[in-house]
């Protein structure tokens, strides 16, 4: 585990995980070392592919040794990189976790995961990459300023002495149900009078039937209609089942480059942004959003595009409420939480300052899913300032993504958080957390079971950390929380504990 240096003790910033994951690959590339790295999103696999590529430029009429792979990728492209890896032509790939298992691609000699992959689960299968011939091998995990990153790098012993998750699934999601019978129809007929394990299985069918996936036949079974086989359209990582399609026109005829989840589609290819794909960028010049349809051209520019997006949460039913002392209460139930991009930041490459920016302007997307909710006691939060109160709850916000996922032994994106001066549903400051999948999957249930135990980890997170005031391994910097921020947060998390 390589974590990378302070190098503004005053601040409390380190130096970046990207570039020391780069200075890494490159060294070992260089030497002649067949080498992965990965990163944690698909904008920092084309940045570190673009560092990489710089650092190592192909020889004089050869391709590139270096590419990039990840979602969204056409699968002759993502076919082509597999066989080079395996017959040494590539020497250095950089990808997200779509190359972290199932998939043949020889045996490398250096596995490098730049930022904490997420999960005990994930590291071992990304540092599993390499080391699979006979000789000497590396696996290097190179931690971010993230919370959870700096928790695993000064306690190693949890992640080496865990074992990996259990993988967490709700049966009764309606999204993951829906699949499931049509993948069943798709095997053999299903009968009307099927349960599958609850009593709303019938109504299922019907509209299933209705929405032209299953056919009712004369012997009161149903049978799938489709040409295709349903299980091509499931995602193991994401109940987003729609696509947004990727058309390059800079030449003569338009060509299909890849595609983007409709999830992430606003974060990536929103009209103005920079799309890198396979090292190469495009500018989005339009965002068709009914037809599912980004139109691009390539262009040569030293930024990319980093869009922010904007949470809003509605609780609509309690299901659990236990209220303590001074109008403090802890619940769970289910919400609604929208969100929309709200505006795009231009980065410039390699220095990574802000250049400029601009506005995104995009339909807002809904998910209904299952949340928890704590609201502190109210003797507490008055002794803060509105700004003093608001940098608290960002800290709070921040340190308890990163316990949640602790706790739970889960991904942190797999968990929402939100934090509200005023929640509308409460009218009181109050952290959410929240399942970020449709439907909810239990996350959820189980941190508001766990309440104190997550009080417990958020608290030794931040009190922890050496730094004074607040820094991007714990509450976040002092630009974001403000001087009194991280002394407020424990204020609160104290309140919480007792």
């Amino acid at each position: 585990i390589v974590n990378p240096p302070v190098v503004n003790p005053q601040l409390g910033i380190r130096s970046s995980a990207l570039l020391t994951g780069q200075r890494i690959a490159e060294r070992l590339i260089r030497d002649g070392v067949q080498t992965i790295a990965f990163a944690r999103s698909r904008t920092a696999v084309e940045i570190l592919t673009t560092y990489l590529r710089e650092s190592i430029p192909a020889p004089p009429g050869h391709p590139s040794p270096i590419h990039g792979y990840r979602g969204g990728y056409l699968p002759n492209e993502r076919r082509a990189i597999e066989a080079g890896l395996r017959d040494g032509r590539i020497r250095g790939v950089v990808a997200t976790n779509a190359l972290e298992l199932g998939i043949d691609i020889g045996g490398l000699d250096a596995a490098i995961s730049v930022g904490y992959p997420g999960t005990i689960a994930s590291t071992w299968q990304q540092m599993g990459r390499s080391g699979r011939r006979a000789g000497t091998s590396v696996s290097v995990m190179v931690a971010s300023s993230a919370p959870i990153d700096q928790f695993l790098a000064t306690h190693p012993d949890y992640f080496f002495d865990r074992s990996p998750e259990h993988g967490r699934i709700n049966p009764d999601n309606l999204h993951l149900l829906l699949d499931h019978l049509k993948a069943s129809a798709f095997e053999l007929p299903v009968p009307a009078a099927e349960r599958f394990g609850l009593d709303e299985t019938p109504m299922l069918l019907d509209v299933l039937e209705e929405d032209g996936f299953l056919r009712r036949a004369g012997d009161d079974r149903y049978y799938w209609s489709q040409e295709n086989f349903p299980a091509s359209a499931f995602s193991l990582r994401s109940a987003a089942q729609e696509n947004v399609v990727i058309i390059d026109e800079t030449g003569d005829r338009p060509r299909v480059i890849g595609e983007v989840d409709l999830f992430a589609a606003p974060m990536l290819v929103h009209e103005q942004a920079i799309y890198i794909h396979a090292g190469r960028q495009f500018h989005v010049d339009r965002l068709d959003w009914d037809e599912r349809k980004a139109y691009v051209r390539a262009v040569d520019v030293d930024y990319y595009t980093d869009a922010d997006l904007g949470v809003t949460l509605k609780v609509l039913d309690a299901f659990e409420e236990q209220h303590g002392t001074d109008g403090a209460l802890r619940a769970h139930g289910e919400v609604m939480v929208a969100w929309h991009a709200t505006l795009f930041k231009k980065i410039k490459l390699h220095t990574h300052e802000n250049v400029g920016w601009g506005p995104i302007t995009l339909p807002e997307q809904q998910m209904h899913t299952t949340g928890a909710w704590i609201v502190p006691p109210a003797s507490v939060v008055e002794r803060f300032d509105r700004e003093t109160l608001d940098g608290a709850l960002i800290g709070l916000a921040r340190v308890a993504r990163s316990a949640a996922a602790l706790l739970l032994m889960c991904d942190a994106r797999d968990v929402g958080v939100l934090a509200q001066a005023q929640a509308p549903h409460t009218l009181r400051p109050t952290l959410f957390l929240y399942d970020a999948v449709p439907g909810g999957v239990g996350l959820a249930e189980r941190l508001h079971q766990l309440n104190a135990e997550l009080i417990t980890a958020c608290a030794r997170m931040v009190g922890d950390c050496e730094c004074p005031d607040g820094c991007p391994s714990c509450v976040g910097p002092i630009a974001e929380v403000g001087v009194r921020g991280k002394g407020a947060c424990l204020e609160l998390l104290a309140s919480l504990a007792a």
